[in-house]
């Protein structure tokens, strides 16, 4: 068994396709419409969906804004340099909240940005992305 895919909901389909691919470097490996049900998906991610996992951007048509509740926290992603990658992020007009450094009472090196819909997406140094932070 894996992991498949995450799915948000997003408030501008293009938009967000824009930035997970533009800012984050992803690529769109497949995207459908159900006129029917009225919606639109968009499977971004850095590797073919056979072995990676992927992300859903899921458009409800005529919906623009999501509340996220208190219970969804972020999506990680691991890179090679997190202060290099957050300078990327800035120079693509995206937006970091969380500027690279340790973690708090860790030493792997993390940080945060944000998409257009406010979803948080933290960036964990590959050289300790499968240690705990904090260790």
């Amino acid at each position: 068994m894996r992991i498949l895919h995450t799915m948000i909901r997003v408030g501008d389909l293009q938009r967000s396709i824009d930035f997970y691919t533009r800012v984050m470097g992803m690529r769109v490996l497949r995207t459908s419409e159900n006129t029917e049900y009225k919606y639109s998906l968009a499977f971004v991610g850095y590797g073919d969906e056979s072995t990676s996992s992927v992300i859903e951007l899921t458009y409800n048509w005529g919906t623009d804004s999501y509340e996220h509740g208190s219970a969804f926290g972020h999506i990680a992603i691991g890179v090679d340099d997190v202060a290099k990658m957050c300078e990327d992020v800035k120079q693509a007009g995206g937006k970091v909240t969380r500027e690279a450094g340790p973690v708090k009472g860790g030493t792997t090196i993390i940080a945060f940005v944000e998409d257009p819909d406010g979803y948080k997406i933290e960036l964990i140094q590959n050289s300790h992305a499968d240690k705990a932070l904090g260790n």
